[in-house]
């Protein structure tokens, strides 16, 4: 693929050539209806040269920038603490987070592949089944529970046929089946992976002549496609020929073999069987082999304490006792409320408390009245009267500590107590036995709570309620997306955010992350404007991050709908940007696909303005920390962003938004005058905004950046010599006028602030 060239799944729209027009002027497409300089709107979503659906009410305005001024502030902290928390509890979160091998859609290199299948073990005989029917069909579905090696899998099954040097691709699981069949994605004698199929937004769109077409397809094409997808797929009439049941691999012998890859010291009898006794209770292939690298690198002790859990044997323990009331709520509070202030959690779990005791005064039986012999039993009387701080460290221990430390932004002086998990899966196991052992009486108010925690709580708690939501999901998709999703994604701001945030944490699990890019699309697909926002939201973080191309489009879509969702989908583009600044790939591939929009949109056409006035925008953006010009760091940081960056630059001066993006290139200059490592980079810039321009053009710009830059908040020292590099490229140059003549093109002019711009 060609440098320039976008990637074939980066096509938006059919390819355009733009006009050669030779002044730095509006182009007609772009002068009908376009602010005057001065005038312009700073609101992308509401320019009077494109004609949106309707006008947005103050109050909804109002509560989608509260609602994206909150997005901000978490993202703030997400770039702060880029591998870690938006807080200290421990859970994962950031744009960081190195996602498993072919979750995010894109090329897989011999590399990766060979790393994920270093202990590769095939179960028999699903494994050769797979085999026979990816030979025979070149496409083949493997369906089975989670984490039992399918992903691995379907690695393993294409390098069984072309080989350990094949090239590997994963597929978006937004990709519709019916429609890879004429996709120009499917190139000669390629593999391909579909990790956790969830299936179409429109059902009728998986017909079985459409699978077979796609097979037919491949086998022409000497390419191979591996799915895998929940037990339930096997059900699909479409796809049930093509499916094989897939089994783990027998725990000892998977961990027999990690051992004859590793180096591992020589153990006792006693204990060498009772790690074959631990390993063989194990069903998750990874958690084998960690136990066999713990063997090889920290020894027998450490292995047996991975595969013990001991803090899975602590909570397990507690639920074997039936925990009261007075045990069980502030563990259930905790679990969506970790790391909050004490304070605060205890006036929640209070307020929880209240909850269970209305339900049960609803005329409900009390779950403590059906007798000790129900599975978790509920004592909930008296619950409020026992909780005291002295008590809750006594019956939490192993499970719960408590912390000192300050609110982010906030000095260590003002730091106060905090309750955590004493590891992040202590929370992961609390969720997962509330949900297995406990039913409506305990669910149903604690959906009540969580539902006014979304809708009043500050940004700290309604974060972590959607960190513990997402836990949830886990274990009860459809409850949580029926029940909690699609009430907060159509409420108020509040709401819209936890949901949007509930998306994001649900990435931090592989098998979840296409059911929330799932969730996200459904949002957008004639489900009102309210959910439609909190989509755009949804996709500014690690959703965003993790299917890059998916977020992309389905933005740029919603910037083509009513003034409220374009609008959203514009900040959102912007926040998407603001984030990239520590993932070099994902902000190249935002400018070359504004590029590619611009390139491949018809002059004169709207989508065309709504293209230009969104690259306005992001050439304006600014940090997140800083009020610096976003463009001046990514010049800092990014290779090759300022080719990309001049493409823009270029396509926005011939525009309506002229006057913007003049200012904005005064702005990017005035703060990288003072740092000599950046002369190249903005040499490059201008050598990618001459190549975009005819000479008129170029001597346009050099007369507008020669005024702009006697405005007082540009004309700085050092401001004029970078200027001179951003256009000196030139010098010397001979260039056509569109009648064919010749001209040396004018000295480059020399700014200095006292003589306001004056060329020497």
């Amino acid at each position: 693929m060609a440098d320039d060239a976008p990637p074939d799944d980066m096509a938006v729209v059919p390819p355009v050539s733009a006009p050669d027009e030779d002044v730095l002027s509006p182009a007609p497409e772009d002068t009908d209806g376009a602010p005057e300089a001065g005038e312009e709107s700073q609101d992308l979503g509401a320019g009077p040269d494109v004609p949106f659906e309707g006008r947005k009410e103050p109050d909804e305005r109002e509560e989608d920038e509260r609602g994206y001024g909150e997005l901000r502030r978490v993202h703030q902290l997400v770039n702060n603490n880029f591998y870690g928390g938006v807080d200290a509890s421990g859970a994962a979160f950031g744009f960081g987070a190195a996602p498993s091998v072919g979750l995010a859609p894109g090329t897989i290199e011999p590399e990766e592949a060979d790393r994920a299948l270093r202990f590769y073990y095939p179960p028999q005989p699903c494994f050769d089944e797979a085999l026979r029917k990816l030979s025979t069909d070149a496409l083949v579905v493997l369906t089975g529970e989670d984490h039992c090696g399918r992903g691995a899998s379907s690695l393993a099954l294409i390098r069984k046929i072309l080989g350990k040097e094949a090239r590997l691709r994963s597929l978006s699981p937004a990709n519709a089946l019916a429609e890879l069949a004429g996709s120009r994605d499917l190139k000669p004698g390629q593999g391909y992976v579909l990790l956790d199929y969830v299936g179409e937004l429109h059902v009728e769109s998986v017909q079985a002549y459409a699978i077979g077409r796609l097979s037919e397809e491949l086998r022409r094409k000497g390419s191979y496609l591996v799915i895998t997808a929940g037990g339930t797929t096997r059900r699909r009439l479409a796809l049930r020929d093509h499916c094989v049941p897939w089994q783990a691999p027998d725990p000892v012998e998977l961990f027999e073999r990690c051992r004859e890859e590793l180096p591992h010291p020589s153990l006792e009898p006693d204990i060498e069987k009772e790690l074959l006794e631990r390993v063989g209770e194990q069903r998750r292939p990874t958690d084998v082999v960690t136990a066999a690298v713990a063997l090889s690198r920290e020894g027998a002790q450490k292995a047996l304490d991975n595969l013990r859990d001991t803090h899975q044997e602590l909570v397990q323990e507690l639920f074997r006792k039936q925990p009261s009331a007075d045990d069980l709520i502030p563990l259930a509070a905790l679990a969506f409320l970790e790391g909050i202030p004490e304070r605060t959690f205890e006036k929640e779990c209070a307020a929880l408390t209240t909850h269970i005791h209305n339900w049960e005064q609803s005329g409900e039986t009390p779950v403590a009245e059906r007798g000790d012999e129900a599975a978790g039993a509920l004592r909930l009387r008296g619950a409020v009267d026992q909780q005291s701080r002295a008590r809750w460290r006594e019956r939490a221990v192993g499970l719960v500590t408590a912390e000192r430390r300050a609110e982010s932004g906030r000095s260590s002086g003002r730091s106060e107590r905090r309750l955590v998990f004493t590891t992040p899966r202590v929370r992961e196991f609390l969720i997962k036995e509330l949900h297995e052992l406990y039913g409506y009486e305990l669910w149903y108010p604690l959906r009540q709570w969580l539902g006014e925690l979304a809708l009043l709580g500050d940004l700290a708690t309604r974060t972590e309620v959607a960190r513990g939501v997402a836990l949830l999901a886990r274990h009860a998709l459809v409850e949580v997306d029926e029940n909690m999703l699609k009430v907060w994604s159509d409420g108020l701001a509040s709401q819209r955010v936890t949901a949007a945030l509930t998306l994001q944490f649900m990435c931090d699990d592989e098998h979840l992350a296409p059911q929330a890019l799932n969730i996200a699309l459904s949002w957008t697909d004639n489900s009102g404007q309210g959910r439609a926002v909190t989509a755009a939201m949804a996709l500014t973080g690690r959703l965003g991050s993790l299917y890059r191309l998916d977020a992309l489009k389905l933005l740029w879509f919603l910037t083509q709908r009513g003034e409220r969702i374009a609008f959203a989908a514009h900040r959102s583009m912007v926040l998407l940007l603001q984030t990239s600044e520590q993932d070099t790939e994902r902000a190249l591939i935002i400018l070359r696909f504004m590029r590619t929009v611009i390139a491949r949109t018809a002059p004169g056409s709207r989508e065309r303005s709504i293209a230009l006035r969104t690259a306005v925008q992001l050439l304006e953006a600014v940090r997140l920390e800083t009020p610096e010009a976003l463009t001046s760091a990514l010049l800092r940081t990014v290779p090759d962003s300022a080719r990309h960056f001049g493409s823009l630059w270029a396509d926005v001066l011939h525009s309506g938004n002229r006057s913007r993006a003049v200012s904005a290139l005064c702005r990017t200059l005035v703060q990288l005058r003072d740092d000599p490592s950046v002369t190249g980079a903005v040499h490059e810039l201008g050598e990618a905004m001459r190549n975009a321009m005819s000479g008129r053009q170029w001597g346009a710009l050099r007369q507008h950046l020669s005024i702009a830059l006697k405005h007082p908040d540009y004309a700085l020292p050092g401001a004029d010599q970078l200027a001179q590099v951003l256009l000196g490229s030139l010098r010397g140059r001979l260039l056509t006028d569109p009648q064919g003549a010749t001209s040396p093109l004018m000295p480059t002019p020399h700014f200095t602030p006292a003589q306001g711009g004056r060329s020497k």
